[in-house]
């Protein structure tokens, strides 16, 4: 397995870790048996990364990890877990949810801690609560070792938590149709230059760049001179950029486990040549034109004056014609745009005041475009679901709450 340097601590990683937020399932749960036995293996070939979050597999995730990394296997890996901000009211909250990770993960120390999806309203919030001083007191005690955090916002958003903390390592969605979404490149290189490590999530878009493909791609691959899978293409252009410090793939059976860390031994910085990159730039556009909306993600309608998160927006919108994904789309919706785990910014926010409109360089009628999107993903599903939401989060706040004053008491 190759690895890269965490550039502030000169640390070695794997290129290719585990993202556990996709492991096997039974009757609704973790199967444990059959996740337990994929995750030794693949640390077994190398794969010495593991994260997981609060949240993923309804909770279950972490605690899983904890059994699985028994007999020795924590002390071969590095561990990285996720400060569920949205569930924060208070400072000591934030002590609350790490001491709690580290009882589930059975370890005495995460290796990479970071804020969970944040953004810039609920960065914002955080700061006033004081978790700028709660990871140096962290780190100062031991309990996590480097700081970091995940995203899912536009670029100018991205740069200014760069630049808001000392963080050791950020955490972004992107692939080869993702290339100028969220942080997107400039947002990679922006970080890479302000040395922390870059980690990649969904490198192959939750598998779908990488199963059930459409008959366009299949063409393009069959046509090509070097024989890949999608999967092989996709990976291969992310290590190509030496900006990228490690991949997260949910691999969730032994045989992706095997191609992709066979894919992981050969993957340097700079290898991919120009026909090369011809191929995988078709792959791309080709993906592109299922896209109902022509959004670049390139964010030069933003900031709205009405709070709507317009590429964010266009984005889950193309996702439900380019992947089909219906319920993980709706969900993600209520959740990212929603006010769930960020301020609320859904399409339905939009009050046509046209501003967008002359900055868009793709001439895209956003106001037009932003009601199809609020008509499919604001019905009567989007509205059960963000009720459900809404209620819960209260509810696990007050769970946490008395989980908190029952082990005090203790």
């Amino acid at each position: 397995m190759l690895s890269r340097t965490i550039p502030k601590t000169q640390e070695k990683i794997p290129i290719l870790g585990l993202g556990c937020m996709r492991l096997l399932e039974k009757k609704g749960s973790i199967d444990e048996e059959r996740s337990k036995a994929l995750v030794r293996y693949a640390i077994d070939k190398g794969v010495t990364h593991l994260d997981t979050a609060w949240m993923y597999h309804h909770g279950q995730s972490e605690s899983f990890l904890g059994r699985a990394l028994a007999d020795g296997y924590r002390e071969k890996i590095t561990l990285s877990t996720k400060l569920p901000h949205w569930l924060v009211k208070t400072r000591e909250d934030m002590d609350f949810f790490l001491n709690s990770q580290l009882s589930r993960l059975k370890t005495k120390y995460i290796d990479y801690y970071l804020v969970h999806s944040i953004g810039k309203e609920s960065w914002d919030r955080m700061k006033a609560l004081g978790v700028n001083e709660f990871l140096d007191q962290a780190k100062k005690d031991g309990r996590i070792r480097n700081t970091g955090f995940s995203f899912h916002e536009g670029t100018g958003i991205f740069k200014k938590i760069v630049d808001d903390y000392p963080w050791e390592c950020c955490l972004i969605q992107y692939n080869i149709i993702d290339e100028f979404s969220q942080a997107g490149r400039d947002g990679l290189k922006y970080a890479s230059e302000k040395g922390l490590a870059v980690f990649i999530m969904e490198p192959l878009r939750g598998g779908k760049l990488a199963k059930n493909i459409p008959g366009e791609i299949s063409r393009i691959l069959d046509q090509a001179d070097i024989k890949r899978t999608s999967a092989e293409w996709a990976l291969k252009w992310l290590w190509d950029q030496p900006e990228v410090t490690m991949v997260l793939s949910g691999m969730n059976d032994i045989s992706q486990v095997d191609e992709n860390c066979e894919i992981a031994k050969t993957s340097y910085p700079g290898d991919l040549t120009s026909e090369e990159h011809e191929i995988i730039r078709n792959i791309a556009k080709t993906w592109q034109s299922f896209m109902k909306v022509p959004c670049t993600g390139c964010q030069y309608c933003m900031p709205c004056h009405f709070g709507v998160n317009i590429p964010s927006c266009f984005e889950m919108y193309n996702n439900l014609f380019m992947f089909g994904d219906t319920w993980r789309t709706n969900a993600s919706y209520v959740i990212r745009l929603g006010g769930v785990m960020s301020g609320h910014s859904v399409a339905s926010a939009c009050r046509d005041c046209g501003a967008c409109v002359s900055a868009c360089p793709q001439g895209i009628d956003i106001p037009k475009r932003l009601k199809e999107v609020s008509g499919r993903l604001e019905g009567p599903f989007y509205h059960i679901l963000h009720l459900g939401a809404m209620v819960a989060l209260p509810i696990m706040r007050r769970m946490a709450f008395f989980k908190k004053r029952f082990l005090s008491d203790e």
